[in-house]
């Protein structure tokens, strides 16, 4: 749900109802010498005079200029979630936000040239540390790797998770290859080994046509159709095994819906029992691993014309495995006191809004 106005803070508080953390809060460098300053001299001189060359992607005009809402421009300069002052004013101070999870999609992982790639993402988390969190300790941030790369990725998730700010690992919905594939064990790994959670969000092109049936026209299809990526993921990690082999995986779905999730488990455990032969044998049903090993963030929220419908929904996935999500700074921005099509009992909402993304992210000690 899309919020054109913005209610003062302390209305937004009483609207809703329970504390509110964001799970998907988009930042961005100011300008090309930004992430530069946290590069080595060769890395640097590459990114300011070739800069990247990732797959072909996704480059359609957006509803507004950077997907970003019109009024998240900052008043200093350089486009939507680049100043930290104008964010935490608009967003963090707004609402009265408990946390924000930073999820910056600046293209690392997706890099041609593995070298730039991996510096990419060493100066994107090192930059997310020293910009974002140390100055606004309500934020915490996300392991960007270069995720086409496990051994590099697995490095990278290595050298960031002494530093407990980073409480996920972040790669988008469409990647070179089904995100299953043993390339990028390496990366679950190390992600397991140090309890954080692989997070996969819209976004990405992989180098080939981003639907199933090929290049679309318009906008509007790229945007939604970006759900089957989602469902070709989930449908990797369950029939490739990788649950089987990392039991302790937490799997957070960001910005790709949410209400298709049950019917593609029923799907699976049916298409299971009848061929499940063509596949490794799975320990437990599909149904099974995707309830116990997937979260999802709100944001799109689907808004039913039957209000009870949503009730279905939520009760189909679980209160206990969604977490809010505004989108910011993004023109489809869910305000937290507009975001839920219906009214939900006290505690559900709770959960939510704020209680389910503060234990999946371990956020209870941090304060």
């Amino acid at each position: 749900m899309v919020a054109t106005e913005r209610a003062p803070a302390e209305v937004a508080r009483r609207r809703t109802r329970t504390a509110v953390i964001d799970c998907d809060i988009h930042t961005a460098p100011r300008d090309e010498k930004t992430l530069g300053r946290y590069m080595s001299e060769q890395w640097r001189r590459h990114h300011e005079s070739f800069g990247g060359r990732g797959h072909t992607g996704a480059y359609y005009p957006r509803a507004n200029m950077n997907a970003a809402r019109s009024d998240s421009w900052p008043p200093t300069g350089g486009p939507p979630g680049s100043d930290l002052g104008f964010l935490r004013a608009q967003l963090l101070d707004d609402w009265q936000m408990d946390w924000g999870i930073l999820t910056p999609l600046i293209g690392a992982g997706g890099q041609l040239n593995p070298g730039y790639g991996e510096a990419m993402s060493r100066a994107c988390n090192d930059w997310q540390i020293a910009e974002w969190c140390e100055p606004e300790p309500r934020l915490v941030a996300s392991v960007v790797p270069y995720y086409e790369d496990g051994a590099r990725a697995a490095a990278e998730i290595e050298r960031c998770a002494a530093d407990k700010r980073f409480v996920q690992v972040l790669v988008v919905a469409r990647t070179a290859e089904p995100l299953g594939r043993r390339k990028y064990w390496p990366m679950y790994e190390a992600a397991c080994k140090n309890d954080l959670p692989i997070a996969f969000h819209f976004g990405g092109s992989g180098g080939g046509p981003i639907t199933g049936a090929g290049w679309p026209s318009y906008y509007y299809e790229d945007h939604c159709g970006m759900p089957p990526s989602f469902e070709s993921q989930v449908t990797s990690f369950i029939f490739e095994s990788v649950f089987d082999r990392f039991p302790t995986m937490r799997l957070v779905l960001i910005e790709g819906g949410f209400a298709w999730l049950p019917a593609l488990g029923w799907r699976l455990d049916r298409a299971y029992q009848r061929f499940g032969s063509d596949a490794p044998r799975l320990k437990k049903l599909p149904s099974e691993y995707i309830r116990e090993n997937v979260w999802l963030t709100t944001q799109p929220m689907e808004e039913p014309e039957n209000p009870a419908h949503f009730h279905d929904i939520v009760a189909g996935i679980g209160a206990d495995r969604l977490m809010f999500a505004t989108d910011y700074p993004h023109w489809d921005f869910d305000a937290p006191d507009q975001a839920l099509p219906v009214r939900l009992p006290l505690d559900v909402e709770a959960k939510i809004m704020a209680e389910t993304a503060r234990s999946f992210y371990r956020l209870g000690d941090r304060h």
